[in-house]
Parts: C-alpha cells; sequence; structure tokens
C-alpha cells in the first residue's frame, strides 16, 4: 500500500503497528503516526463522539489539565495580546483562563464555533489543545494556522507523543476512534525546520512554535 503522509505529503509510509480496529502507519520523513482513511470516522460519527465528552467551564480539573498550556503561554505573551483558540470545544474554558489576564481570544470549531472569519484574522498566538491527533490533514490545517500567526507570535498545541512502537500498543491515546494523527518529538523538530520555527517543549505534551521570521526549509 502507498501512502501520502497526511502531514508532508511524502509518499512513503510503513505499517507501525495494527490492531482489531485500525491500522497505523509511520511516515519515512516526518515520522507521523497516522490512521488511513478508511478508517476515519464520518463527520456525524466524529460530532456524536465529541458529544459524549463531559468538560465543563467549571471544572476544577479541567482547568488544571489546560494551565499546563496556559501559564507558560503567559510568559510568552504581552500585555493584552489577540489569540484564536483553535478546535476549542463546546466548553472553551482556555480562552477564559487567558481572558482572565487581560487577552482576547477568539474562537474556532468545526462543530461548536464554526465561524469562518475567525480564521481570516492575524493573531498574536494561537492555540490548540487536544486538537491536532483529530487531524485527517495535519499539514494543511498547521500551515493554515501558521499563515493567521503574526511574526514573534506562538503557535501553542498540546497533544500526548508517540515515544516507542512497544508502548504505542498499550496506549490509551489509541482507543479513541477520533485520534487519528499521532505526533512523536522528531515530527515536531522536522515541523519547526518546515516552518522556520522556533520549537520548545513547555510540558511533555505542550509545544510552542514561535514565529521567529526566519526562512523555513
Amino acid at each position: 500500500m502507498t501512502l501520502s503522509c497526511p502531514l508532508c505529503r511524502y509518499r512513503a509510509a510503513q505499517l507501525y503497528y495494527r490492531d482489531k480496529f485500525r491500522s497505523y502507519y509511520q511516515c519515512n520523513n516526518c515520522e507521523l503516526v497516522f490512521v488511513p482513511a478508511e478508517y476515519h470516522l464520518t463527520p456525524v460519527e466524529e460530532h456524536a463522539y465529541y458529544n459524549l465528552h463531559e468538560n465543563s467551564m467549571e471544572d476544577e480539573g479541567y482547568r488544571r489539565f489546560l494551565s499546563r498550556c496556559a501559564k507558560p503561554l503567559l510568559k510568552e505573551l504581552s500585555v493584552t495580546s489577540v489569540g484564536l483558540d483553535f478546535g476549542c470545544g463546546p466548553a472553551p474554558l482556555l480562552a477564559r483562563i487567558l481572558e482572565e489576564q487581560g487577552h482576547k481570544v477568539e474562537l474556532f470549531d468545526r462543530y461548536y464555533f464554526p465561524e469562518r472569519r475567525v480564521q481570516e484574522k492575524s493573531y498574536d498566538f494561537i492555540v490548540a489543545t487536544e486538537v491536532v491527533e483529530h487531524l485527517s490533514a495535519p499539514g494543511d490545517e498547521l500551515s493554515a494556522l501558521w499563515a493567521r500567526l503574526r511574526v514573534g507570535g506562538v503557535l501553542a498545541l498540546m497533544t500526548k507523543l508517540v515515544i516507542s512502537r512497544e508502548r504505542f500498543a498499550s496506549w490509551h491515546y489509541i482507543r479513541d476512534p477520533t485520534h487519528i494523527s499521532f505526533f512523536c518529538v522528531e515530527t515536531f523538530q522536522w515541523l519547526s525546520r518546515k516552518l522556520g520555527a522556533e520549537l520548545h517543549f513547555a510540558d511533555s505534551d505542550v509545544i510552542f512554535l514561535k514565529k521567529s521570521g526566519i526562512d523555513p526549509e
């Protein structure tokens, strides 16, 4: 099977793992692990699955989880920065956390806040927490977000990282049928070179890509 990587479009991938539900392939170029399109849920199925989530604006555990991204990001932002919470879901608590510190945050989510005009603006920062693993075309989506980021701005991502093939087999993250793109450290290193970004791991699953103005590869 010849598959095109959904991140870098390289047409060479090898089988990484197979379970009774899906097959997973790894790109030979950027090392993204991805699920072929034949296993993707339909938009209706995906939306229904997201509606099962119980995240709440008042959930202190959820606030603590998101603060692992918010706290280091706040150190990167100047006063009254303007940002976008991409893929915010029905409970945009991260936007509230950042707004409590004086920043303005626009919202976009395919299912819950589908206002496309916000993606035509420019931003000082863009956050996407627990989003990139859901993207069927992460290369297109991340490039589009990067184009909306001002020089000096930060694209802040949260996603669990692939560690090894052995751990992947028992990883809870692959049990979610909406998770179809899995990044590792090497994938983000490739992406930072491609974008001409400064790469910083603020936590084990918190990744910052800063737009420095350096010409990409």
